[in-house]
């Protein structure tokens, strides 16, 4: 499956979430990334996620799609993250 996902964290733990997310997914922009995934990799990154997490301050949202086949992405401005984007 693809997924898109996204966190607003804290200070503290901004720089852990972007270590877990990155073993798993590629890096888009500030706290977005996305990724081809498998369900057992999915379970491992929420797991990871949620020990670092502060429930009641920090969010996380997970986009999932089936496939890319019909997705497109328009880029205005700068261009940040890792080179293997939507395509």
């Amino acid at each position: 499956m693809f997924i898109i996902l996204v966190y607003d964290m804290g200070e503290k733990r901004v720089a852990k979430s972007l270590k877990i997310c990155r073993k798993y997914l590629h890096w888009v922009q500030n706290s977005v990334f996305e990724g081809e995934i498998s369900e057992a990799n999915l379970v491992k990154l929420r797991v990871e996620l949620k020990s670092i997490m502060d429930e009641s301050y920090d969010s996380v949202i997970i986009y999932s799609f089936r496939t890319r086949r019909y997705s497109d992405i328009e880029i205005l401005g700068v261009k940040k993250g890792g080179e293997e984007n939507f395509f």
